[in-house]
């Protein structure tokens, strides 16, 4: 195991190397224009562009540039020429935010998906099953800004049942932190739950079949020590591997929408807004984050499945 997880960590460096210099290709060395003037943004002038053409170093080569910026994003010199904040500080600030919003979504998704996805394979062609399965099409067919919308009007302006807007955090209070993220946490969930069961029922419908149920059913265990046992403990493997890949995702950028909806002001938020600037320091600070994030949950996916399942690392040291 031990072995399995060092050439997971090691991949994980090279995949993270390979997205930095994917990134400083894509804003430094893109064809058709100056790297300096995009980095200027709107409101750019002859002696910021001197100074920024300095600070980055694109009178030199190439590799110098790739370093001048890797340096400036881990040393925390990624400053915005439009708000002259510092990049690293301002995702350090709005951290808690997106992470106290993705964290409350995946666990009210997960716990919802595994319910509604035991249950519609349960009771598999019955009313049961037929309800959850529209209510998970519902789910999947909604779009994240209608439901957020939806939820702010009858909730929140005609009820009054909840905030409109605005972050408390968990360490000043729990309980107001829990109640203003509340809708965007639902907002959030909603898309995955309907597709998270869905993936949970399908898969555990085929274990059923499989011959070590069959084998259990005969040693006299009873039908739900089976389910839950076996049949549901490895229908799970594959819903480990798409929440790994989700959840890096949406820290990563996927709570964007949500973010704008309710007005939190997290890394998602602070990316919209760089964005709408065309300010590009922090959307590449941003994306790196992002990637981090993305590679990093996709490396412990990989260690969890072959937890889970040693023919997997069995497999993989063999070679």
């Amino acid at each position: 195991m031990a072995r399995f997880v060092t050439r997971r960590l090691v991949g994980m460096v090279v995949v993270l190397f390979a997205i930095s210099v994917l990134v400083f290709l894509i804003f430094n060395v893109i064809p058709g224009g100056d790297p300096g003037k995009r980095i200027c943004g709107k409101n750019c002038n002859n002696a910021l562009l001197t100074q920024i053409n300095k600070d980055w170093g694109f009178n030199d080569s190439l590799p110098v540039q790739y370093v001048t910026m890797m340096k400036k994003v881990f040393t925390g010199e990624l400053v915005s020429y439009s708000s002259q904040l510092n990049v690293d500080q301002q995702i350090k600030k709005g951290i808690p935010i997106t992470f106290s919003l993705c964290i409350g979504a995946a666990v009210i998704w997960m716990a919802f998906a595994i319910v509604f996805g035991y249950l519609s394979a349960v009771k598999a062609g019955g009313f049961t099953d037929r309800a959850l399965t529209i209510l998970a099409l519902v789910g999947i067919s909604m779009p994240v800004f209608f439901l957020g919308a939806i939820l702010l009007l009858y909730l929140t302006s005609k009820i009054q049942l909840f905030p409109t807007a605005g972050y408390v955090s968990l360490t000043s209070d729990p309980v107001q932190w829990a109640y203003h993220l509340f809708l965007p946490w639902i907002t959030l969930a909603v898309l995955f739950v309907g597709f998270y069961s869905r993936v949970l029922r399908s898969n555990m419908l085929d274990v059923m079949n499989e011959d070590y149920v069959r084998t259990a059913r005969a040693k006299g265990l009873s039908e739900r020590q089976v389910r839950i046992h076996h049949v549901l403990r490895n229908s799970m493997i594959p819903v480990i591997t798409l929440f790994g890949l989700d959840f890096g995702a949406v820290i990563g950028g996927g709570a964007i929408i949500t973010e704008s909806i309710f007005s939190l002001n997290g890394v998602g938020q602070y990316a919209a807004d760089a964005i709408t600037n065309v300010d590009l320091p922090p959307i590449m600070g941003v994306t790196l984050f992002g990637a981090f994030f993305i590679v990093f949950f996709n490396a412990l996916v990989d260690i969890t499945y072959a937890w889970l399942d040693p023919r997997i690392r069995l497999g993989t040291e063999a070679r």
